[in-house]
């Protein structure tokens, strides 16, 4: 009886053993706001589907089929949510601060390095701002180092594809785009937002956007046709052919891991005519603040790939041992003119630090796996889906990582878990306005500890906030909470001071006085 026990926990075992991990279907999209997927404005508002203005029917069902989180963090741009990702660090570890256009760096101007600094830093990256700044921006790395243990590498049982937004490979530099992490490159580009419509010519471009960049030159490639004319649909028809492909192998091949990410629904604001001109007539225009037609067609575009990848699943064979991953790199866009979209009931949107500039939607799923359709309402992080998606996969998880797997979210989402303790730093003057002063940002820094969060305006002011009790952050508790705010800011500057290099602080600017015009309030140096 003994030898029969053996030998059938030895089979069990073997069985284990020989079971195909999941393959991974991550989907990153850019810019949507948490409230832009009806699922998502339906479960903060309790407004009814029938009256919002959106059309998201396959990312409601999605949120329907998986696990919807109501407490999902990026960061304010997307460059540093993208490194998050692809590392499970902290992106203002690395350096990546902020996500800038084709500028200058170290290494394309054929400069020395400063100490402390990546040969790829934009060291002198800043918005046109007319009035004086009392900080000077700090650099940013535009670059993720290929020898980290990025999602690829750690993901080994895989075979990973890549396609869509890169701009983590310096602007244009060969050997830092996506193959360089051990993705397979189906189409890319390395840059922050493209044209929707004829963007061919400029992803295959060949010639450096500076003339003093060195080394090898590549921005990007679009690939062979797939007769679509928009972005959104080439993207997702190049998306939904590999995994047809991949389909097509042999049961012994690897799994696959495909990190789609589109442009949508990123600047230029451009769709189908035809799709505009069903938005521009729906009488739910306006709702939620959401009255941008165009937008509102490049969403439904977006929205529309996510059920084709779906059904592809499906009729591949393939739905029932793939994990399915939809999140967004930061909130979605209100400075525009018109506003691209509104992230209300939440405060704030891109660039801030305010919930509707880091709270983002994510959903995920794997049918016979997860609970489909609960609301998870734990804090989640970007620097948890690599740990997630290596336990999820039997690979080891890095050591010196930020995230932490959020598996048994998955597993029992509402089941309360430890609280977090998560950190944003945003060390830059931009255009954008403030949503209580309509001054432009000024350098911003954030710690999130259990419930409290805590905002720096390097400027000189301290905000706290109850993100349990106050999730649309109307209620400064700064004054009411003196000793927590200390407390707070003091772990704030504690952490960035161990973790962030000095090269990625913004430095006082000695010719900015008391007297400056264009301050919502009165200058302090709170260091």
């Amino acid at each position: 009886m003994k030898a029969l026990l053996c030998s059938l926990v030895l089979t069990v075992q073997l069985l284990a053993a020989a079971e195909q991990p999941p393959n991974i279907v991550f989907i990153l999209a850019d810019d949507l706001g948490i409230t832009d997927i009806n699922a998502f404005a339906t479960h903060f508002t309790g407004e009814a589907a029938e009256k919002l203005f959106y059309e998201t029917p396959n990312l409601d069902k999605l949120a329907a089929d998986g696990i919807p989180f109501s407490q999902s963090y990026a960061n304010q741009l997307c460059s540093p949510t993208r490194a998050a990702i692809l590392s499970g660090r902290i992106a203002s570890t690395l350096g990546i601060t902020t996500a800038t256009p084709n500028t200058r760096t170290y290494y394309n101007q054929g400069m020395k390095v400063p100490e402390g600094c990546s040969p790829h830093d934009a060291f002198a990256h800043k918005d046109k701002i007319s009035s004086p700044q009392a900080w000077i921006n700090a650099n940013s790395n535009t670059a993720l180092d290929p020898a980290l243990p990025t999602l690829p590498r750690v993901l080994s049982t895989h075979s990973s594809a890549f396609i869509g937004k890169w701009h983590l490979g310096g602007h244009g530099v060969a050997e830092l785009q996506p193959a360089a992490h051990g993705f397979r490159e189906l189409a890319f580009a390395d840059v922050g937002g493209s044209q929707y419509f004829d963007w061919q010519s400029s992803w295959n471009r060949t010639k450096p956007f500076l003339k003093t960049m060195p080394g090898k030159f590549r921005i990007g490639m679009s690939g062979p046709p797939t007769g679509h004319d928009y972005l959104t649909d080439d993207l997702n028809a190049r998306a939904c052919a590999f995994i047809k492909e991949q389909a097509g192998l042999p049961e012994d091949s690897k799994p696959f891991l495909l990190y789609y990410c589109p442009f949508a629904v990123h600047t230029p604001i451009e769709a189908p005519e035809a799709s505009i001109a069903h938005f521009a007539k729906k009488p739910q225009r306006g709702h939620l603040g959401h009255d941008n037609a165009t937008y509102a067609a490049m969403l439904k575009h977006l929205d529309d790939s996510i059920g084709a990848i779906r059904k592809t699943l499906e009729e591949t064979g393939l739905s029932e041992n793939t994990i399915l991953v939809f999140t967004s790199d930061n909130g979605g866009v209100e400075f525009t003119d018109p506003a691209a979209t509104d992230n209300q009931p939440f405060k704030g949107g891109k660039a801030c630090l305010y919930e509707g500039g880091i709270r983002v939607p994510t959903i995920i799923h794997w049918p016979e796996h997860f609970e489909g359709g609960t609301w998870c309402d734990s804090v989640i992080d970007a620097t948890d889906f690599l740990p997630t998606l290596a336990e999820l996969t039997g690979n080891r998880i890095p050591d010196k990582i930020d995230g932490r797997s959020a598996v048994s979210l998955l597993k029992a989402p509402t089941k309360a878990q430890p609280p977090r303790t998560l950190y944003w730093h945003y060390p830059f003057n931009v255009i954008v306005k403030h949503p209580d002063h309509g001054t432009p940002l000024t350098p911003h820094s954030a710690i999130r500890v259990g419930d409290h969060k805590l905002i720096w305006d390097w400027h000189g002011s301290l905000e706290l906030y109850d993100i349990a009790k106050d999730p649309y952050e109307k209620n400064n508790l700064a004054k009411e909470s003196p000793e927590l705010t200390t407390q707070l800011h003091r772990q704030l500057k504690e952490w960035l001071k161990k973790n962030v290099a000095a090269p990625y602080f913004p430095k006082r600017n000695p010719e900015f006085g008391p007297d400056a015009p264009g301050q919502a309030f009165p200058f302090e140096d709170l260091r």
